[in-house]
C-alpha cells in the first residue's frame, strides 16, 4: 500500500470500535481485567436490574443482553464515556446474558471503555489511554478518538449516500459526524478519525502477531484466541431487518473477541468468498473495513466518507475483497 500524503484528508472511522475491544484485550494481558469478570466488579453501579452476571467476555462477544440500538439520550451523554456507562447502569437487559447475539452498537463499547479507564487507574480519559497504548506506539499519528484540534482542518464531512430505510437513519449518522467535531467528544463505538494509512498500520500489527516496527502491543496468543469463533452458529440479531428488506436468510454471527470472522460458510459480511476461513477483521456504519487473512498473510483496509446502507456496504466489501484475493498469483 502506498503511503498517503501527510496533508491528506481524514476520514471518520466508525470501524475503530475494534480499538475498544483491543483496549480490553490489553487489560487482560496485563492482568488488569479478566474475560469472565463480571462488569459489576469493575463498575459497581452496573450490578442491578438483572445485570449482576454480565461479564466482559459477553460484552466483547455481544452476548451480554445490554441495549443493542443507539439509545435516545442527550448529545452530552452520547459523547461521554462515563455518562453513557452510568446510563447503561440504570437500564435493564434486553435478553438474558449468553442467550443471543445482538451487536450492541454503542452501549457495550461505552461500558468496555469505562472498564478500561477504571482498571487503568491513572486518571486518563479513554481517548488519552488509547492514544498512549495503541496509536502512539503504532505510529498512527493521524488517528484520534474525537477530532483532535490539529486534525480538524483535514476532517472529511460524513455524508450518507442513501435515503432508503436501513440499519441506521442517514441523518443519525451525519449527526454523529457533527458531534465528533466538538472538543472532548468520546464515542468509542464510532467516534474516531483516521486515515487509510493509519488503519492499515493497525491491521498490519494484527497480521504480524501484535508487533509493528519493533513495537509490541499485543501477544500472538491473544490474537489467535480473539480471532476464533466464540458465538457458534447463533445469528446476529442486528441483521434481522435484512430478512424483509433484502430477502436474506438468517446467518451465523461468527464473532470472536472484538472481531467479525469469515468462518466456513459463505455469509454476508466484509469478507469475500475467496478469503480463507480464519480471516478476521471489522467493519462499520456503511463506510469502513479492515481484515487480515492469516493463511495468505494479507491485510486489507478500506475507508469511505460517503456512507452506504450497511447491507449494501458489506456486499461492496465482499466484492472488493474477492478482487484483492483473486489478484494474487503466488
Amino acid at each position: 500500500m502506498h503511503e498517503i500524503e501527510r496533508d491528506a484528508p481524514l476520514a471518520r472511522d466508525h470501524q475503530r470500535r475494534a480499538v475498544t475491544a483491543f483496549g480490553g484485550d490489553v487489560g487482560v494481558e496485563r492482568g488488569l481485567l479478566r474475560l469472565h469478570q463480571p462488569v459489576a466488579e469493575v463498575l459497581p453501579g452496573f450490578g442491578a436490574l438483572g445485570k449482576e452476571r454480565v461479564t466482559l467476555f459477553q460484552l466483547l462477544t455481544h452476548t451480554s443482553g445490554v441495549t443493542a440500538a443507539i439509545p435516545t439520550v442527550a448529545p452530552d451523554v452520547l459523547m461521554n464515556v462515563g455518562k453513557m456507562a452510568a446510563w447503561a447502569c440504570s437500564q435493564a437487559l434486553e435478553s438474558m446474558p449468553g442467550e443471543r447475539v445482538n451487536y450492541s452498537i454503542s452501549v457495550a463499547h461505552a461500558l468496555m471503555a469505562a472498564m478500561c479507564v477504571r482498571a487503568d487507574g491513572g486518571g486518563r480519559s479513554f481517548a488519552k489511554l488509547v492514544e498512549a497504548e495503541v496509536f502512539r506506539p503504532l505510529g498512527m499519528r493521524d488517528t484520534a478518538l474525537g477530532a483532535r484540534e490539529d486534525l480538524l482542518a483535514r476532517l472529511c464531512p460524513v455524508r450518507a449516500a442513501y435515503k432508503e430505510p436501513g440499519l441506521f437513519a442517514p441523518e443519525a449518522l451525519e449527526g454523529i459526524g457533527e458531534l465528533i467535531k466538538i472538543p472532548g467528544c468520546e464515542i468509542p463505538a464510532g467516534g474516531y478519525v483516521t486515515t487509510a494509512h493509519d488503519l492499515h498500520r493497525f491491521a498490519e500489527m494484527l497480521r504480524r502477531g501484535g508487533e509493528l516496527d519493533g513495537q509490541r502491543v499485543l501477544s500472538p496468543a491473544t490474537i489467535d484466541y480473539c480471532s476464533r469463533n466464540q458465538t457458534g452458529e447463533l445469528p446476529n440479531q442486528l441483521w434481522n431487518y435484512t430478512t424483509g428488506m433484502r430477502g436474506w436468510d438468517p446467518f451465523p454471527a461468527y464473532l470472536g473477541i472484538g472481531f467479525f470472522l469469515r468462518g466456513e460458510k459463505p455469509i454476508p459480511g466484509p469478507f469475500g468468498a475467496l478469503n480463507s476461513a480464519r480471516t478476521y477483521g471489522g467493519f462499520g456504519a456503511g463506510s469502513t473495513a479492515f481484515w487480515i487473512d492469516p493463511e495468505r498473510q494479507l491485510t486489507f483496509a478500506f475507508l469511505s466518507t460517503g456512507l452506504m446502507e450497511d447491507s449494501y456496504h458489506v456486499e461492496r466489501l465482499a466484492r472488493l475483497s474477492d478482487l484483492v484475493v483473486a489478484a494474487l498469483v503466488n
